[in-house]
């Protein structure tokens, strides 16, 4: 399962826009867009 997947997953679980989930991030709710349609994604360092 690739990260976006997993992030829409949760996202959907919990009942969230993708807005309310960026809101508990920190992150703005394109950046969740984004991930979830993998055209961004986070770095691991």
């Amino acid at each position: 399962m690739t990260l976006g997947k997993v992030i829409r997953k949760y996202r959907k679980v919990r009942n969230l826009t993708q807005e309310e989930m960026a809101k508990r991030l920190g992150v703005t709710a394109t950046a969740v867009n984004k991930w979830e349609n993998e055209v961004s994604q986070t770095k691991g360092y």
